[in-house]
């Protein structure tokens, strides 16, 4: 039995919210870079090149890459022969975002209430979610997620004949209705099976996935592809203002179904995507 201190929880936590919030991830980078070969529109690689301008100062200064520093949602796989100590978990992981928020003078976002709207003034609590794993260590990822791109999520309740074109059409949908509101270009994840709840969780959870990992499940590797390539025709474009690079990268996550349902959640994010990785 491996025993991990709150304290040092708390610790990776803070450090990771301002990460997140102050660069962009290596597997973004990388797609950035080629999207602005790729963009044939003017107007639209001169927006990337904006963009690009933007994170560049935000890197340099230590300032948020954008202006809506997100609500905290935090996946953490932790191991089964994991022994924690110093207090709860829940309360270390929002120490953790309280002083990452408060010391990297980042946007403080969240409500107590969702009607009576009133600032925590601190971003926390955050939105976490737990999983019991084999193992000795614990994974976390950090991903402050905006509100712009948040609210242009949608879950669709198919039914099971509406098959792999019903899935197509319900993500082109959401895409199409998101338009230039999510910030483009995008990442679009999505979540395929599961329930209500699930689905959404494994959108959510896709936009994590680093954009050069393949899914190991070949008709998915399709469906990205093929999707992604659909968005791309759209003529969004980046900042809405039409262009070739409407989106960076599809990725789904899948989960086995009722023989009575299709659901499919679809979770956008925009341009910067922030997710952070470490393992304690």
């Amino acid at each position: 039995m491996r025993s991990v201190l709150t304290s040092e929880i708390t610790r990776q936590i803070r450090e990771m919210c301002m990460e997140a919030n102050h660069f962009l991830s290596p597997d973004m980078k990388k797609v950035f870079e080629s999207s602005l070969k790729k963009e044939c529109s003017p107007l639209g690689k001169q927006i990337l090149k904006q963009l690009e301008e933007n994170l560049v100062i935000a890197e340099e200064d230590q300032i948020p890459i954008c202006q809506d520093t997100g609500m905290a949602v935090i996946f953490l796989k932790i191991g089964q022969e994991v022994h924690i100590e110093g207090g709860s978990l829940t309360e270390a992981i929002n120490q953790g975002v309280r002083e990452g928020y408060e010391d990297g003078y980042l946007r403080k976002s969240v409500v107590k209430d969702p009607i009576e709207r009133e600032n925590t003034r601190d971003n926390t609590p955050a939105v976490i979610h737990y999983e019991i794993v084999p193992g000795d260590q614990i994974d976390i990822i950090v991903a402050p997620k905006g509100f712009g791109s948040e609210n242009m999520s949608r879950i669709f309740m198919l039914k099971p004949a509406d098959g792999i074109d019903g899935v197509k059409n319900a993500i082109l949908t959401a895409v199409k209705d998101a338009g230039p509101n999510a910030c483009p270009p995008m990442v679009v994840g999505v979540g395929i099976g599961g329930t209500f709840e699930k689905c959404a969780l494994m959108a959510k959870y896709a936009l994590t996935r680093n954009l050069e990992e393949k899914s190991p499940i070949p008709y998915v590797q399709e469906l990205e592809k093929e999707l992604l390539e659909k968005i791309n025709h759209l003529g969004i474009g980046p900042g809405g203002l039409g262009g070739t690079v409407t989106a960076f990268a599809v990725n789904i996550e899948t989960y086995p179904t009722h023989i009575a349902g299709l659901p499919v959640a679809v979770n956008i994010c925009c341009h910067v995507n922030r997710h952070i990785h470490r393992i304690i």
